[in-house]
């Protein structure tokens, strides 16, 4: 194999041994490009043979010039981790001995919460929509799916009819990495959906056919970006002082069940993480909001 196939042919492997999403497999083609023309110093030579003859030192460097440069210690994790995967590969396929990836030094990272959105700003978001109206309609409906199930917005946007089952109340989840999980949609979601499907879709379609649930005007899935700005727009008229996103909504499912005694495995079921300490951020979570709800409220507090 010649070396500027390697990148291109990492990421392949990812997809058919992982069945890795578009958007991460993209993710760490755009790392370790990057990273090919950090090392290369800007010369315009040939990015996978960089990488083939990299060494560690010029592995840890490069990861500390980054965040030097002010980069996201998350985003630097992340190439990081693209970095290492496309050694064990290249290594493991016979493209680079020795693996000069091994013990990478890792960024630190800061602990980021989530943001927390309280019950009330839920409900006024909810309720921003104007339901008289067929894309009102089906924003109140997909607001109402999401805060009900917690799905990925991936996960909404690309939900398709036969995923959903009203009359035993689950949706079959397919999530990443191809795991498949039942999620509960709950009686209000599910009345929603019943309104949405029987009056506003029709509307929507017209005389077309589509299979995924939410559509737009023009019989198409919304995409993730405009299911973001429609949320940002309601989230203006209900006056919220901070805008959510899509991810938010999640956020508040998962910290709000926490709240009113969920047990955190059941949690890690529902939002399909394959590690539990991945749901365990919740718990601070909600354990913030606790201590802030006792300094205000309490008089000692």
């Amino acid at each position: 194999m010649q070396d500027d196939q390697l990148i291109t042919a990492f990421v392949e492997a990812l997809w058919l041994e992982e069945n890795l999403a578009p958007n991460s497999r993209s993710a760490y083609r755009r790392d370790l490009e990057l990273a090919a023309r950090r090392l290369s110093d800007g010369e315009s030579i040939d990015e996978s043979a960089v990488l083939a003859n990299a060494d560690r030192a010029s592995l840890d460097w490069l990861l500390g010039e980054r965040l030097r440069e002010g980069a996201a210690p998350r985003s630097v994790s992340r190439m990081r981790s693209a970095l290492r995967r496309f050694y064990a590969w290249a290594s493991r396929e016979g493209h680079v001995q020795p693996n000069p990836a091994n013990d990478l030094l890792a960024p630190r990272l800061p602990r980021a919460l989530p943001f927390d959105m309280s019950e009330a700003d839920v409900e006024a978001l909810l309720l921003a929509p104007d339901t008289g109206t067929t894309l009102g309609l089906r924003d109140r409906t997909m607001f109402e799916t999401l805060y009900a199930t917690g799905l990925r917005v991936s996960e909404l946007v690309g939900l398709t009819l036969n995923q959903i089952h009203l009359a035993q109340g689950l949706a079959r989840i397919v999530g990443k990495g191809g795991r498949e999980r039942l999620v509960p949609i709950g009686d209000e979601a599910i009345d929603w959906l019943q309104r949405y499907l029987s009056e506003a879709r029709p509307l929507l379609l017209g005389e077309r056919q589509a299979t995924a649930v939410f559509v737009t005007e023009h019989a198409t899935a919304l995409t993730r970006q405009a299911f973001w700005y429609r949320i940002k727009h309601h989230a203006r008229r209900a006056g919220l002082a901070r805008l959510p996103s899509p991810h938010t909504l999640r956020h508040a499912f998962a910290t709000h069940l926490l709240n009113h005694g969920a047990d955190l495995r059941a949690l890690q079921m529902l939002l399909g993480h394959a590690d539990l300490s991945t749901t365990q951020i919740y718990t601070h979570v909600a354990t913030a909001r606790l201590k802030a709800l006792h300094a205000e409220h309490h008089p000692r507090g």
